[in-house]
């Protein structure tokens, strides 16, 4: 197949954009298919169409996927997986994850089955889900769907196949959350009072504070703070990450919504200024060897603190304090129920939290506590009486 091209086009009567590629396939023959987007055509999202245009034609103009028809599915997998990375398409983030559920279970039973591209059909992948749910949850099967759907949509895409075979089967009705752990206001002031001094405690203190997540407060860079502004703010656009092993240091977020500038009042100021203070000290006191990388939250010598370094002594506190166990992530959860206590409504909280849909902040982060509960029950108590005299 020659060097593929293609535009953007809107179909009179269609309301989303679709891709028309333009290409040579291997007898000569010239191919036009069209690809249908999810981008619509009202709101002037023209760019997210080109920008989808340029990732298809990355994916077929990139040497490293074999369009042979007889290709065994978990090396197009593999391939396809290193095509999204390399051409950017992804986040390094989202291709560690994506990696993960690849090696541990998709490759290894797909090798076995040594099944190819062209073989995959819905009764297949209904054997696949049957397989891991013995063992997985339904979330963690529809996952795994979710990236083998992708991979089959670029088959599509490439001709090696005619449908989706994923897009034809009855996927794992997903779990409803029940809600994450989380710290009450009495625990959040505990926790901060007895981890004083501690190298956790700055880096404890933006997770609560801002609702950060473990790689944007590890990658936060002094570069990215503006303390002589009118409103003293720093940006989030840096994060570390660690998969398997592999320590990944991006400037790209989780998603759009997490890129985000964010305002630096007094006492985190104050805190600021404290680690600057600290950091200078460590470099006059080993000028030779300070490694100096720009990061806000590290060792003594300069070295990052890294990820699994910052969940382990922080469940460490947790245990030496007598505070109940809880992820790091949980501190997120218990900014967002700490925001609520304090009276802040739902779309407040998603701007603060930085969430791109507000179905995941009432989902997910705001749970009340008993005592709230208790409150509750009580007014409500209060007012039926009143009715009842």
């Amino acid at each position: 197949m020659t060097d593929v091209k293609g535009c953007v086009t809107v179909k009179k009567g269609r309301p989303h954009y679709h891709l028309v590629l333009d290409y040579k396939d291997v007898t000569g023959k010239r191919c036009r298919p069209t690809i249908k987007t999810d981008i619509p055509v009202k709101g002037n999202n023209k760019r997210l169409a080109q920008a989808k245009l340029k990732e298809v034609l990355a994916e077929y103009n990139s040497n490293q996927i074999d369009l042979s028809k007889d290709i065994l599915f978990a090396d197009f997998m593999a391939q396809w997986l290193e095509t999204r990375i390399s051409t950017k398409a992804i986040a390094s983030t989202t291709y560690d994850g994506y990696r993960m559920i690849f090696d541990s279970h998709i490759k290894p039973y797909f090798d076995m089955q040594r099944v190819k591209v062209k073989d995959i059909t819905p009764a297949y992948l209904e054997k696949y889900i049957r397989v891991k749910m013995k063992t997985l949850s339904p979330n963690t099967v529809i996952k795994h769907l979710h990236n083998i759907s992708k991979c089959l949509d670029s088959a599509v895409r490439q001709n090696l196949i005619a449908f989706n075979p994923a897009k034809r089967i009855d996927w794992p009705q997903k779990e409803k959350y029940t809600g994450a752990q989380y710290l009450s206001p009495e625990q959040i002031e505990q926790l901060l009072t007895t981890i004083k001094g501690d190298i956790l405690e700055p880096i404890i203190l933006f997770a609560i504070f801002y609702g950060m997540r473990r790689s944007e407060i590890l990658g936060m860079k002094w570069e990215a703070v503006d303390m002589d502004n009118n409103i003293p703010n720093f940006t989030i656009k840096h994060t570390v990450t660690k998969v398997n092993g592999v320590l990944r240091k991006s400037d790209r977020t989780k998603n759009k919504s997490s890129y985000s500038n964010m305002p630096i009042p007094l006492v985190i100021k104050q805190n600021l200024e404290g680690v600057k203070q600290a950091q200078t000290q460590h470099k006059l006191m080993q000028p030779k060897d300070y490694i100096d990388e720009g990061y806000i939250f590290t060792h003594a010598d300069g070295r990052l603190i890294l990820p699994g370094y910052a969940s382990k002594r922080f469940t460490t506190l947790l245990e030496r304090n007598g505070m109940p166990h809880i992820r790091f992530h949980d501190l997120r959860h218990s900014s967002a129920g700490f925001l609520r206590y304090l009276g802040c409504d739902l779309k407040d909280i998603q701007t603060w939290l930085r969430h791109g849909d507000i179905g995941t902040t009432g989902n997910i982060y705001l749970h009340l506590d008993m005592a709230t509960k208790v409150s509750i029950a009580d007014n409500l108590n209060q007012c039926f009486q009143n009715f009842g005299t």
